[in-house]
């Protein structure tokens, strides 16, 4: 066997043995050991350098022309490099401070170059080395798209002057608060329970667009199903305001508010007629032979009074009035001044589990509705007795809903003001509006048991019979369009959008939404036309995904940045329905070893539904790539009848990715289009432009700044911020596009909670990976390891335990006491420091000096002498006195001792002096009266004479 086919089995044989962890060279030491071609510790057990290691340790088995073919097409590749914008400025298009911003950054990566050359995609963590050379637009070509001709949907509103549509509108809401949705929905109506037309538990449809039910209550954040947590926005258009730029042909808010407070109105009835399905939708799947998809939508009607000998209803009445005023108050072209078919959107891109579920579901549904058609013969005026405040939050004051209220609504999800009606309800409106609150309607219910309309008819497949295949299902399905409905697996009963990807959405300047910063590498905003220079609208109510403005003109619903890269679908998080529950999925993605995750973007592009889309580039020997291989091996679905598994014991049946799929299965040249893995990131739903000329010219002015990004970044780059993920390259698990749940660090570093703008410290440190446990200098990063190594010291932790107010008291405090000691210490200074001597001088021979001890004195006195004196002076007498007897008595004493008399003689003097000391003592002015009078006399006379001792 030749050393290239050894190789080649060897290389096998790991892959094989491959659980959730990615190659590293003490797997391939451990073959070539056993089969004795090395020994146990040949490398050190360093981990495998990627593509280098693997072409270094192959290049003896395979030919030398291909090598040489190859680099001649590299070659060829980057001689065909297209300039990026900033170095040809004459045919550029962009700002000026983008080529300020480039120069700098081109200047930063120069530098890094000549450091040493990046070829990161050999370390396994880089990527995107082999097509460094291509622009955006030669790299559309070669992943087979179309960046260039504007060949996509365009839309004319047919209305001049007006430049941008818009779907602001007054109506009427049908909005509830249910346990089962969103618990922040209004509750603006009492009558009809929307609960009871829509499948929550998935009995007969089996997915829907991202969005879900619109009425019901929305959904919570955690629905297993992974929809956007929305509240209910259930309504009906009564009159279409479109756009509110008045400069690009729109209505402002305070001409809607102006003229609607102009018109009065009486309570309007609102009659429900039927629920239909189908319609088809925008994906085109109903010709591709799969499950067809469409919308649910319940159509009312408004009750329409006239008055005696009147052809003319109140409600026609009403719009008249109202066009008349918009256009008194100087509304533009672009309110819709056709007519609206009431209805109630609830659900676009539904797809059922087959024709025979649409039918049970469409009589259900139509039998509820019949039982409303009972309560409410003639009608019934939409509203509630609780309260709310208009818009959501403003200000916490909250206002008496009422009933008969129309509403506007700045966008679907968004009523900014009510506008009460004229008058009160009457006895007759009075009762049906309170009769499902107040009264026992059961028997409404137990006495309707047909339907008395006809509800066939409305699209919904025209009595066609399908039925949904799961065994077709293929791993290319994992590229989805999330405006329509999922084809499920085996064994899945419910869709779900929670799913793993990069994130890379940036918290705005706009302090409505709060939106985590998750990298500083990229600004989309580039990639935008806010002002509708290019595209008139959207398809969907939503705009732009890289994080829509406050105050948009358009209307689309105001959402956070939710820019990510979409890895791998997970799907329900719901096990009773076949899915996953989160902790699951996290405990297995957690013993996932993967790479740092580096991106580098490609092109952006209108894909074939429709959608604005900026595609990274696909390197199939990249980290990302490896990690989605370990994704589908640890969570993808298999196909031998058998439940997937893992080493943690937990499968999911739901996941969009199949266990055999492969990331060298995916999109780009590289790949073989047939997998799933496919790294792109969504700027819009369905844009529609003006013309293909603005499409094209869209393109053009995205894809220039694609290849600034591209010349940056030449080999990727591993997002993240100094706060997130400081080292870059972490993957994200996402349980709806809006909310990011739990973060996953590289080279199992940790994972941590990163939820509704908060976040927790790691909750998980791994086993460290190389022997010699956290003393092993490769397993410094591992968050084990660097929270033993650098353990807060206490007073750091007492120190940060303060606060900030705790810590300014500090030092203020110390600041005031180091002052008061230099005021101290500068006038001890002035007073006692000798002359010519300096302020330091004096410091040190303060410091140094030794201080005298004080001699007690010895009074002996009666216990009731007077502690204080009479007078000063009587004192400073007293002294004075008390001091020259000491000192006659001290000579006396020592002339005693030196002179030559006897000892009887010396014995006498001394007796003599004691006696003098004494009767001197007692006669010095200002002594003690005891001691003058002797002990035992008590008498408080004072006596001022004087004596003098010889």
């Amino acid at each position: 066997m030749t050393n290239f086919a050894k190789v080649i089995t060897i290389t096998l044989l790991c892959a094989s043995a491959a659980q959730g962890k990615l190659a590293d060279r003490s797997r391939v030491v451990k073959a070539r050991h056993e089969a004795g071609v090395i020994d146990k510790y040949h490398d050190n057990e360093i981990p495998i350098e990627g593509q280098s290691y693997r072409v270094n340790r192959v290049t003896g088995g395979v030919p030398e022309k291909t090598f040489s073919a190859a680099n001649k097409k590299k070659n060829r590749r980057r001689a065909k490099e297209k300039k990026a914008p900033w170095k040809n400025l004459q045919g550029a298009l962009g700002d000026p401070q983008m080529f300020s911003t480039a120069e700098a950054q081109l200047n930063r990566q120069d530098a890094l170059e000549k450091q040493g050359d990046r070829k990161l995609s050999s370390q396994l963590t880089g990527c995107c080395y082999n097509y460094e050379g291509y622009s955006a637009s030669d790299l559309c070509a070669t992943y087979g798209q179309d960046c260039e001709s504007g060949e996509t949907p365009s839309h004319d509103s047919g209305d001049d002057g007006c430049e941008q549509e818009g779907l602001s509108f007054i109506g009427v809401s049908f909005s509830v608060n249910t346990a089962q949705g969103n618990p922040y929905s209004y509750q603006l109506n009492d009558q009809f329970p929307m609960e009871n037309i829509i499948d929550r538990d998935y009995e007969f449809v089996m997915s829907m667009d991202e969005d879900g039910w619109l009425v019901g209550g929305g959904y919570k954040t955690f629905d297993p199903s992974g929809k956007m947590p929305y509240i209910d926005s259930s309504h009906t258009e009564l009159l279409r305001i479109g756009n509110l730029n008045p400069d690009a042909g729109g209505t402002s808010i305070d001409q809607v508010y102006g003229a609607m407070d102009s018109v009065t109105f009486a309570p309007f009835s609102i009659f429900p007629e039927y629920l239909k399905g189908g319609g088809g939708h925008g994906s085109g799947d109903n010709d591709d032979g799969t499950v067809p998809s469409g919308d649910i939508t319940l159509v009312v009607s408004v009750v329409e009074t006239y008055e005696d000998n009147d052809s003319y209803s109140a409600y026609e009445y009403f719009l008249d009035n109202l066009f008349d005023a918009l256009d008194s108050y100087g509304g533009g072209p672009c309110m819709d001044d056709h007519d609206t078919d009431p209805h109630v959107s609830m659900s676009r891109g539904v797809k059922f589990w087959s024709s025979y579920h649409s039918q049970e579901y469409a009589y259900q549904a139509n039998l509820e509705v019949a039982v409303w058609q009972a309560m409410y013969p003639y009608g019934v005026p939409i509203g509630s007795g609780g309260s709310a405040s208009f818009p959501p939050g403003g200000g916490g004051s909250k206002q008496y809903v009422g009933y008969g209220n129309l509403y506007f609504f700045f966008d679907r999800a968004n009523i900014t003001k009510a506008f009460n009606p004229n008058r009160d309800l009457s006895d007759n409106e009075s009762y049906y509006a309170t009769l499902y609150m107040t009264t026992d309607v059961s028997s409404f219910y137990s006495s309707t048991t047909s339907i008395g309309f006809d509800y066939q008819g409305s699209g919904d497949g025209n009595g066609n019979s399908w039925e949904h295949n799961p065994y077709s299902w293929s791993a290319t399905m994992a590229m989805h369009d999330m405006t329509d409905g999922w084809d499920l697996p085996p064994n899945c009963l419910q869709e779900g959008e929670t799913f793993f990807g990069i994130p890379l959405s940036r918290a705005s300047e706009s302090k409505m939404q709060s939106t985590s910063s998750f990298q500083e590498q990229f600004d989309f905003e580039y990639l935008t036309d806010r002002n509708g220079t290019y595209i008139t609208s959207f398809g969907t109510n939503h705009g732009w995904l890289v994080g829509e403005e406050l105050g948009n003109a358009v209307g689309s619903i105001v959402d956070k940045d939710t820019s990510h890269i979409p890895i791998f679908y997970t799907g329900t998080t719901n096990p009773d329905m076949g899915g996953m529950s989160l902790p699951d999925i996290i405990k297995v993605v957690q013993h996932i070893d993967f790479g740092t995750l580096y991106i580098k973007p490609a092109f952006v592009f209108i894909d074939e539904d429709g959608h604005a889309k900026l595609q990274f580039e696909v390197d199939t020997s990249s980290a990302l790539a490896y990690l989605y291989d370990t994704l589908c091996k640890e969570l993808g679905i298999a196909w031998n009848y058998d439940s997937p598994s893992n080493s943690q014991g937990s499968y999911t049946n739901c996941a969009m990715h199949a266990a055999g799929d492969r990331a060298s299965y995916g999109c780009g040249p590289d790949g073989s289009n047939v997998g799933g893995y496919c790294p792109q990131m969504t700027l819009a739903y369905a844009p529609r432009f003006t013309s293909e000329d603005a499409a094209a010219a869209y393109l053009d002015k995205c894809n220039n700044y694609v290849d600034y990004w591209r010349s940056l970044y030449p080999s990727g780059v591993a997002v993240g911020t100094s706060s997130f993920c400081p080292n870059g390259g972490c993957l994200a698990l996402f349980l709806n596009r809006l909310d990011v749940y739990e973060v996953f660090k590289p080279d199992l570093g940790g994972s941590w909670v990163e939820y509704g703008g908060a976040s927790m410290p790691p909750t998980y440190s791994p086993a460290p990976t190389w022997k010699g446990g956290c003393d092993e200098p490769h397993n410094f990063h591992l968050d084990k390891c660097f929270r033993k190594k650098h353990k807060a010291k206490a007073s750091a932790v007492a120190w940060d335990s303060l606060g900030n107010v705790g810590q300014f008291s500090v030092m203020l405090v110390l600041f005031m006491a180091i002052t008061l000691s230099i005021s101290i210490f500068l006038a001890r200074a002035r007073k006692k420091r000798r002359r010519g001597e300096s302020y330091l001088g004096f410091f040190f021979r303060d410091l140094t000096r030794k201080k005298r001890k004080k001699r007690r004195r010895r009074v002996a006195a009666g216990m009731d002498n007077p502690m204080l004196d009479r007078s000063s002076s009587h004192g400073r007498r007293r002294s004075k006195s008390r001091s020259r007897s000491k000192s006659k008595t001290r000579s006396g004493t020592s002339r005693t001792r030196s002179g030559s008399r006897s000892r009887r003689r010396s014995s006498s003097r001394a007796r003599d002096g004691s006696a003098s000391r004494g009767r001197s003592a007692a006669a010095a002015p200002g002594a003690p009266e005891a001691a003058r009078a002797g002990v035992f006399d008590l008498s408080n006379q004072e006596d001022d004479s004087r004596q003098q001792l010889v």
